[in-house]
């Protein structure tokens, strides 16, 4: 079965397809891909694609609180529910999707999305839910996910009890897949279930003489001998129940039951010596396991059988003290687990550096508890507990860490408000020595100047400072009293005075048009400057009017922030202390039953003893 890694990608895979075919068609109709508008929406990306989900969820919530996911809005919501997803929050993420599903989807991924959250539903056990989801396919779905979504149903049935629905599903199922021994063990059990018990045992016999070529099918062969053989014992046939548990592998999984149960149909064939033998091997595994604690009663039963009654007593007593020593290694356990040190050494002893529904436990912690957490970690409830009780001490870990943020934004509030307010009197200190109204006028002064010029067309107004010298020089030797003498001397240098003064009158007339347009684009941009200038100035006054608000608001936001995290945190650690509390009971309740079992066959043994005893001493009586 997929894991909850491959499922979450591919329902998000699924759904984002559509908008990937879009891109794609946009493309080869020469229009751009889709791309990433939003800033805010690319750093979530950037989160999530390195798995670090929390983050990625943080960041989206606030750019959807603030409204700034206005070109990616779907997609976030998708992003959303899958990421929920990963933290096991299922309701929220089915909630998002099934909203999504209902716009506009193409039918196909329609259908393989219902496809996929009915599974997700078979896992976290709603099956009703689950149920729900597969009917709202509408079309028929690929082949390999048709195979799948048949076993899916017939789980659903098979777990609402509804055998016949689930065998009527099950036995026209064709080929020699994966997905057709899954199917021929789930109809095993079913009719296994109804009491069918011939007909499954062809149908798992079948199945427990497959050539698997991979480890996934030959732990499905151990599991069909195995249901096989019991089903075959509990039907009173022995002898046929040997071959099924014989056939499943010595260091396997189910090894330990295989061997007590190949005890147990030697032992109904009244056979105890060779029942010895595979009890005899579960003796010496690990006691954790109900098979062996079964066996050790098991074999002074045979040996009793056998008539070696010394030998048997000194078996039981070995049991009885074995099981007395781990009812009180069981007892400690209990006792480490109730003081609430045991699940911090999870969190303790691993990295906080991820979490949700990927993570799992690379190494288990030391102590005298560890050898118990292979029993409690193979059950999904105490697994989803854990993890759930991880994320909540990561979550309460990032308040920490918000809440120290939160002083260093407090300094960095007050040394900008210190800033301000030194800088503010220097800033108010120059406006007071800008006066815009007088360059204002000014700039409309040159404006009335450049018109009376322009329509009296006086050139010489726009001479420059050389050529105005020039032309008073001019005009001042044209006033010289010697040039009125009547001398040819006098009239040669009139001459060349009126030459001078004609070049350079000419050459300010030519010039007059272009210098006037000059002058007048350099008048224009002072004005706009000016307009620059009088809006920064507003721009300014409104700042110094509104930065005080501002640092009032910030101040609000920023000092607001501690006592909701401190509120934020105080839940967080109420919900940590009921799901310490929730795996102290699923924990103990799990050490109590094995200890219960253990209680049940310390007394057993000791019924036993006492039998033994009994018989012995009435021998003895005898032989006086």
């Amino acid at each position: 079965m997929p894991s909850g890694r491959l499922l979450l990608r591919c329902l998000y895979l699924l759904l984002a397809l559509q908008a990937a075919t879009q891109a794609v068609q946009a493309a080869a109709d020469g229009r751009d891909p889709i791309v990433v508008k939003d800033p805010h929406y690319g750093e979530v990306l950037f989160y999530f694609y390195q798995e670090d989900y929390f983050p990625a969820i943080v960041r989206l919530l606030a750019a959807r609180e603030n409204q700034q996911l206005d070109d990616h809005a779907n997609e976030a919501e998708l992003l959303l529910g899958g990421m929920y997803l990963s933290y096991g929050h299922h309701l929220e993420a089915a909630d998002i999707f099934e909203r999504l599903l209902a716009d506009n989807v193409a039918p196909e991924i329609r259908d393989r999305t219902w496809f996929f959250l009915a599974k997700i539903w078979y896992q976290r056990g709603y099956i009703d839910k689950s149920r729900e989801a597969l009917s709202y396919i509408e079309r028929e779905l690929p082949e390999n996910l048709q195979r799948e979504a048949l076993m899916l149903e017939a789980q659903i049935l098979i777990a609402a009890g509804d055998y016949d629905a689930a065998i009527a599903r099950l036995q026209n199922w064709k080929g020699r897949t994966e997905w057709a021994s899954y199917a021929k063990f789930n109809l095993g059990v079913a009719l296994v279930r109804q009491g069918r018990v011939d007909e499954a045992a062809r149908l798992l016999d079948d199945l427990g003489n497959l050539d698997p070529y991979n480890d996934e099918l030959t732990s499905l062969r151990d599991k069909a001998n195995l249901a096989l053989g019991y089903a075959l014992l509990q039907d009173g046939q022995a002898r046929a129940a040997k071959a099924p548990l014989q056939r499943v592998r010595l260091e396997g999984p189910f090894s330990n039951k295989a061997l007590l149960g190949v005890g147990w149909a030697d032992a109904e064939m009244d056979d105890y010596q060779r029942a010895l033998v595979p009890w005899m091997e579960l003796r010496s595994r690990n006691l954790l396991d109900s098979a062996v604690q079964e066996s050790m009663l098991a074999i002074p039963y045979a040996m009793a059988k056998l008539e070696s009654i010394s030998q048997a007593a000194d078996h039981y007593l070995n049991a009885i003290e074995a099981f007395y020593e781990e009812m009180n290694r069981l007892d400690r356990t209990i006792q480490h687990i109730e003081s609430g040190l045991f699940f911090d050494n999870f969190v303790n002893d691993d990295p906080l550096d991820s979490a949700g529904w990927y993570w799992h436990l690379e190494e288990l912690p030391e102590g005298l508890e560890a050898r118990y957490l292979f029993h409690l970690l193979a059950t999904h409830e105490f697994q989803e507990g854990l993890k759930n009780y991880r994320d909540l001490s990561y979550l309460h870990r990032n308040l920490d860490e918000w809440q120290m943020n939160v002083a260093v934004y407090g300094n960095m509030l007050e040394t900008r408000k210190e800033a301000y307010a030194i800088r503010l009197p220097r800033v108010q200190d120059a406006l007071a020595r800008a006066d815009l109204d007088d360059m204002v006028s000014r700039k409309l002064e040159f404006d009335s100047t450049l018109n009376n010029i322009e329509e009296s067309r006086d050139w010489l107004a726009l001479a420059s400072r050389s050529e105005f010298d020039m032309w008073g020089e001019i005009t001042s030797l044209e006033r010289t009293p010697v040039l009125t003498a009547d001398i040819p001397e006098a009239d040669e240098v009139g001459d060349k005075i009126s030459l001078l003064k004609g070049v350079l009158q000419w050459n300010l007339e030519r010039d007059f048009g272009d210098r006037l347009w000059r002058i007048r684009r350099n008048v224009h941009q002072t004005g706009e400057a000016l307009v620059a200038t009088q809006r920064s100035r507003r721009q300014i006054d409104q700042t110094m009017r509104l930065e005080p608000l501002r640092f009032d608001e910030l101040s609000n936001r920023v000092y607001s922030l501690a006592p909701r995290i401190e509120g934020t945190k105080m839940r967080v650690e109420d919900a940590l202390s009921k799901q310490r509390a929730f795996l102290q009971s699923i924990a103990v309740g799990e050490l109590q039953a094995q200890k219960q079992r253990l209680d049940i066959y310390t007394v057993q043994a000791r019924f036993a003893l006492a039998a033994i005893y009994d018989i012995a001493a009435t021998v003895g009586d005898a032989s006086q």
